[in-house]
C-alpha cells in the first residue's frame, strides 16, 4: 500500500477520534463475514451528530494458497468509508448508508462465485477497484459495550487491471476493465464501544 494513503488514512482516523471524544461516541468494529474470507479487517466509526455517524473500515489480506509454484492467492486490500443516518439514535437499531470504497487486488488460480473475473482459475489479474453505493444496517445492543450489527449494501463498481498467465511468472495476456453494479457490501460486525 502506497504510504501517502496510509498516512493520510490515519490522520483522518486520529482526526475522527480526537474529535469525538468529547461525546464518548465512538465504536471499534470487525466484519466477521470478512475473516470467514482469511481477510483481516478492523474499522472505526465515530459520531457527527445525534443521528449521523462516519464509519471506516480497512482490510488486507495478504495470504497465498497452496505452493508458490500454483500461484493461488486473492491479495488484496480495501478502504471503504461509510456516512451513517440512523432512525432513532445512533449506534442502536436501523440505519441508512452511503459508502464508497477503493482498493487493490492480485489474485489468481481461484475461481470466484457469481462469474467475478471469469477465467481467474486459469489467469491472474492485478489492479485496483473503485465504486460507491447505498447500504441498509441493522445493530443490536449486546451488553454495556459490545454490539452486533448486519449490513447490506448496492451499488456500482470499476475495476481497471492487467491480465497475466496463472502460473508463476505468466505471460502478460493485456489489460481490460470491468462494471459491474449488484451487492456491494455485506456485513455481520462486532462492535466494542469507548
Amino acid at each position: 500500500m502506497n504510504r501517502n494513503y496510509i498516512n493520510i488514512w490515519l490522520g483522518y482516523i486520529l482526526l475522527m477520534i480526537t474529535s469525538s471524544l468529547k461525546a464518548q461516541q465512538v465504536g471499534i468494529n470487525t466484519n466477521i463475514l470478512y475473516w470467514a474470507t482469511t481477510t483481516p479487517n478492523i474499522g472505526i466509526e465515530t459520531a457527527l451528530s445525534k443521528k449521523v455517524t462516519i464509519d471506516i473500515q480497512g482490510a488486507y489480506n495478504p495470504w497465498r494458497f497452496g505452493s508458490r509454484e500454483e500461484n493461488k492467492k486473492i491479495k488484496h486490500w480495501v478502504i471503504q468509508p461509510e456516512v451513517r443516518l440512523w432512525n432513532c439514535e445512533k449506534f442502536n437499531g436501523s440505519f441508512w448508508g452511503i459508502h464508497s470504497f477503493y482498493g487493490k487486488y492480485n489474485m489468481g488460480g481461484i475461481e470466484l462465485p457469481l462469474g467475478i473475473l471469469p477465467g481467474m482459475k486459469n489467469h491472474r489479474y492485478e489492479g485496483y477497484f473503485a465504486g460507491g453505493g447505498i447500504s441498509y444496517g441493522y445493530q443490536w445492543y449486546l451488553g454495556k459495550r459490545w454490539n452486533l450489527q448486519a449490513t447490506i449494501g448496492v451499488g456500482y463498481a470499476y475495476a481497471g487491471y492487467k491480465k497475466y498467465e496463472c502460473r508463476l511468472r505468466g505471460d502478460y495476456i493485456g489489460k481490460e476493465n470491468r462494471y459491474y453494479v449488484g451487492p456491494t457490501k455485506l456485513g455481520l460486525s462486532l462492535i466494542y464501544l469507548l
